[in-house]
């Protein structure tokens, strides 16, 4: 199983690394002004739906589904079932996209009402928003697509889909002349990305025969029947997070300009950690879950778990270290070049630290939320991400006022605690999760080498500032690359060491 979470967190982390060169040049090209904030709300309301609708809920209840089927249903009823289920997304989505192009100013007005204020920066938010707003059709189903792959264990061409949208946007903004702006050049790029990655699943999950067909819609089917009796929950409790998002972006639209897009580039940058281990671990830990438990192994899926929180903790970490003791360094050496000051940096900065508090609990969610899904209990993490959600909105609203813009990561980082806590501790109860030694040592360890890590960071910075010499635009790269490999193996010897010493180590399996 930590071999498939490598492959999709290689994946994955191309995709990461090809979506910085994309974030830096779009950082460059239009800085943290107005033009950067509309297209930020362009790209981010496609974003929130696709999670919303697709890969957040889609996936808890369609995996575990669709491999009950695979396993205990009769020939062919897992492909009829994903038949029905590819018809009915595909009507849906039509529908969605017709209603909302001619609607769109009222939707952006809900998403972001403080750009009201600014009709120049509206009217642009809208004209963007009706370019980007196919990409979610196209992305729910490639949603589908990789669930199917997934569920047979085909996981890297679902994983590197989305390097094509940072592949077509670099490539829209360098032809950026043709268009009336870089604006309008990254926006169509993000609606190309999206029929290219459909493409991709197709043909994958095609050549294997996997690929739904269209097929006659029905809601009498007993199999979709309980699909939608667990969707529902499923889209409601990845709605939380997602509104909490909304709610960031709402609030910041009436903060000073800047401040939409120093929550997207500190965003960016959380994601990095995000995406590549906790999406991974999610990806690869609900089928695996899923099917030990069919197969009646409860052992072994409380095991798996515990493989996947422990290894998620233990490459997360670091990362969390890194936002808290040096986001300063980390935002100017990336993204202060250009059009992007340093005056966006520090504010991007603050934010990038208030969301290195909320990494540890996000890695560790994408596990807890297993024991539920792999069930088909949808119903109980919608209960902890509404709780957690309310919490979240609430100090949002409180902690803006003292702490501008940052104050709305820090509302992040205390919900996803919450829910965190909400879960295993409704796990525990139920006998759903297990924790055993190896995953108690694992997270000690982290915590040791962590608390090294941190010390490196503090005391090394000035260190590395003077023995590396002035170079022109360079220099905090130089500074950074550094401390990176220094704490790369500091960290991993202090882990490995402390892990040695109990005799526990991190297994491929």
């Amino acid at each position: 199983m930590i071999r498939s979470i490598l492959s999709v967190g290689g994946w994955t982390l191309v995709s990461r690394v090809t979506g910085f060169a994309r974030d830096v040049v779009t950082a460059a090209v239009m800085g943290a002004g107005p033009l950067a904030d509309a297209f930020v709300v362009a790209f981010r309301l496609p974003n929130h739906f696709r999670a919303i609708f697709g890969e957040g809920a889609f996936n808890t209840a369609f995996v575990p589904a669709y491999t009950h089927l695979e396993q205990a249903g009769e020939a062919g009823a897992a492909a009829r079932f994903a038949d029905r289920v590819f018809t009915l997304m595909l009507i849906v989505q039509v529908l969605l996209l017709a209603l909302a192009l001619p609607a769109m100013p009222w939707i952006v007005r809900a998403l972001a009402p403080g750009f009201s204020e600014d009709g120049e920066r509206f009217a642009l938010a809208v004209s963007l928003t009706r370019i980007t707003f196919p990409y979610l059709l196209f992305m729910t189903l490639v949603t589908l697509f990789s669930g199917i792959l997934n569920a047979h264990r085909r996981f890297a061409a679902a994983a590197g889909a989305p390097v094509l949208l940072n592949l077509a946007m670099l490539t829209a903004l360098a032809l950026a002349f043709l268009f009336p702006n870089a604006a309008y050049a990254a926006a169509w790029g993000v609606s190309v990305s999206g029929v290219l990655q459909f493409a991709l699943v197709w043909w994958d999950a095609r050549a294997r025969a996997y690929a739904p067909r269209l097929t006659k819609p029905t809601l009498r089917d007993p199999d979709m029947i309980r699909f939608f009796k667990i969707l529902g929950p499923a889209v409601i409790g990845s709605a939380g997070f997602q509104i909490a998002t909304f709610a960031d972006t709402i609030i910041a639209s009436f903060l000073p300009t800047g401040a939409v897009s120093a929550l997207y580039y500190a965003d960016r940058i959380y994601q990095l950690p995000f995406g590549v281990i906790a999406i991974a671990a999610g990806t690869v830990l609900l089928p695996e879950m899923s099917r030990r438990i069919a197969a009646g192994d409860v052992a072994g899926a409380h095991a798996a778990q515990n493989r996947a929180a422990g290894f998620s903790l233990a490459l997360s970490a670091p990362f969390t270290i890194a936002f808290l003791t040096l986001p300063g360094l980390i935002m100017a050496a990336l993204f202060q070049r250009g059009a992007f000051t340093a005056e966006d940096a520090a504010r991007a900065a603050s934010v990038l630290a208030a969301y290195g508090l909320a990494l540890p609990a996000v890695v560790l969610v994408r596990s807890a939320v297993a024991s539920f899904n792999a069930r088909q209990d949808t119903t109980t993490p919608l209960y902890a991400s509404l709780t957690a959600l309310a919490v979240n909105v609430g100090l949002k609203l409180v902690l803006t006022g003292p702490y501008g813009v940052a104050g709305l990561a820090l509302a992040t980082a205390i919900g996803q605690w919450i829910n965190l806590a909400l879960l295993y501790g409704l796990a525990l109860r139920r006998g759903w999760t297990a924790p055993g030694r190896v995953l108690g040592v694992t997270v000690a360890a982290v915590i040791v080498a962590s608390a090294v890590l941190a010390a490196l960071a503090v005391y090394g910075l000035p260190f590395a500032e003077r023995i590396v010499p002035a170079l022109p635009h360079l220099r905090e790269i130089a500074v950074l690359g550094l401390l990176g490999i220094a704490g790369v193996l500091t960290y991993a010897g202090t882990l490995l060491a402390v892990m040695g010493a109990f005799g526990v180590r991190l297994r491929r399996r």
